[in-house]
């Protein structure tokens, strides 16, 4: 039997990375874990990697890395370069930051399932530094400029690359010039049940972060003063959120999973405005019957059907938003069809097609 390591960038939270960690783990429940920092709850260590520990780097111990491990970003490479993998056979990293570029012999093999090259040294450089003031605007685009000079450096660490979608998959072949098999990320469908009774309300739910551009569709909620919004996540921008949203809008803060998905399975739309890489969220509301409302690039252009599924946009402004709300209201949704549709991105289709990929590279 061969001996299995685990990459995963770091655990700190239950969001989509980790939805394919867990799924990842429990078709390899035998295999060991490593991450830059592991600080899971007890909640979410028992539901992402059943109770385990990862080993981890020294960032782990340094002073405050607790809540601001972020900070370290420049040790990062060093820091996955450290973890020792040398007794393991297969290598297995979920990496969207530094994971691709752990140090392998060449008896081993390395697969990694991509869920984008790193955000913010490639695609959103010139979004993320250009927030920023001096002194920290230039120490940290110093900091990006070092993390993608190692990124293309480490390539040759990877056999193998999984992307998450087509959408990174041309993002892999762009930026590191290597081929890839799409596996779909797992969605959970059996805990996003179907309810075709739905309210007058429309969902947004996402951390509450720059790129979700969840602050844009309260804006475009501002204008449609007759329409009701619900917000859930949490996030540096809950604040300015909270403090911009008018009546028609309900910023609720962070919520347990059992209220999202009642909310989710209520609504009688859930709104989407970020590119993403893949996008589990607006799948698992799919999953309660839930039309999605989604700008039409990205994960969402692959996985919200037009007009079957749930309404395109094209641009991220609020005049796009309000168009597809006012389309999506004057459209007639199947929402028994819309859970079916989504039945095709279930957890044991991942755990298969990815094993398969897995036992074909390694026999």
């Amino acid at each position: 039997m061969k001996k299995i390591a685990i990459v995963h960038d770091w655990l700190v939270t239950n969001a989509g990375a980790e939805k394919v960690l867990k799924n990842i783990s429990d078709i390899y429940p035998n295999a060991d874990i490593f991450s830059l920092v592991d600080f899971l709850d007890k909640k979410d260590r028992k539901n992402i990697i059943n109770d385990k520990f990862a080993k981890t780097s020294f960032i782990q111990k340094l002073p405050f890395s607790k809540k601001y491990f972020r900070n370290y970003l420049p040790l990062f490479p060093k820091a996955i370069e450290s973890l020792d993998l040398k007794n393991y056979d297969l290598i297995i990293s979920s990496s969207w930051a530094v994971a691709k570029g752990i140090k392998k012999h060449k008896n081993q093999i390395h697969i990694c399932y991509c869920h984008t090259p790193i955000r913010y040294a490639w695609d959103l450089y010139d979004e993320y530094t250009n927030t920023l003031t001096q002194p920290k605007k230039f120490l940290v685009e110093l900091s990006l400029k070092y993390i993608r000079k190692w990124d293309i450096q480490t390539l040759n660490r990877v056999d193998y690359f999984i992307a998450n979608s087509n959408f990174v998959q041309e993002r892999i072949k762009r930026i590191y010039k290597k081929d890839s098999t799409v596996i779909y990320p797992p969605v959970n469908t059996h805990n996003f049940p179907l309810e075709e009774n739905k309210d007058d309300f429309y969902l947004t739910a996402s951390r509450l972060v720059s790129y979700k551009k969840t602050k844009l569709i309260v804006e475009a909620f501002n204008k449609m003063p007759d329409k009701t919004l619900v917000v859930i996540g949490h996030g540096e921008e809950y604040d300015d959120i909270k403090k911009i949203a008018n009546k028609n809008i309900k910023v609720l803060g962070y919520q347990e999973d059992f209220v999202l998905i009642e909310y989710m399975q209520k609504a009688q739309a859930f709104i989407y405005a970020a590119v993403e890489d893949f996008g589990i969220v607006p799948l698992e509301a799919m999953s309660c019957g839930t039309p999605v409302i989604a700008l039409n690039a990205g994960g969402t252009a692959e996985t919200v059907i037009d007009g079957l599924t749930g309404i395109h946009f094209e641009k991220q402004t609020k005049e796009d938003i309000i168009k597809a709300v006012q389309k999506f209201e004057i459209t007639v949704f199947d929402k028994q069809l819309i859970s079916q549709k989504v039945k095709q991105f279930n957890e044991d289709r991942f755990k298969n097609e990815f094993y398969d990929f897995v036992l074909s590279k390694i026999v």
